[in-house]
C-alpha cells in the first residue's frame, strides 16, 4: 500500500510513522541487541530482588533508630530557629527613654 501510494502520488499522505494505519518499522540487529541487553538486565534485577539480604525479622525494627535520630535532628533545628523569649520590660523599654508619659 505504501509503495503504491509512493509510486502513484507525490508522497505518502500524512505521517507514516504514527496513527492507526502506520508503516511498520523494520527490526534491525541493533534493536534486537538492545532488547536482549534490556531483558538480561531485567532478569538480573529480578534475581537480586527475589533474594533478600536480611530476613523479615531483622528488617522489622531496622529503621526505627534512624527515624528517631532524624526526628530529633529536625526537632532541634526547629527549636534553634525559634526566637528568644522577651520579658515585659523588654517590650516597655522604649517608654523609659522618653519619660514624658509620667509627668
Amino acid at each position: 500500500m505504501f509503495l503504491t501510494l509512493a509510486l502513484l502520488r507525490k508522497g505518502i499522505p500524512g505521517k507514516q510513522w504514527i496513527g492507526k494505519h502506520r508503516r511498520p518499522r523494520p527490526i534491525t540487529w541493533q534493536m534486537k541487541r538492545n532488547m536482549l541487553k534490556h531483558l538480561e538486565r531485567e532478569a538480573e534485577n529480578e534475581y537480586w530482588i527475589s533474594r533478600p539480604y536480611v530476613t523479615p525479622q531483622q528488617e522489622a525494627g531496622s529503621a526505627a533508630e534512624r527515624r528517631a535520630a532524624v526526628w530529633l535532628r529536625i526537632k532541634e533545628a526547629k527549636f534553634n530557629n525559634f526566637p528568644q523569649h522577651k520579658t515585659i520590660t523588654d517590650h516597655l523599654a522604649q517608654l523609659r527613654m522618653a519619660k514624658n508619659w509620667c509627668t
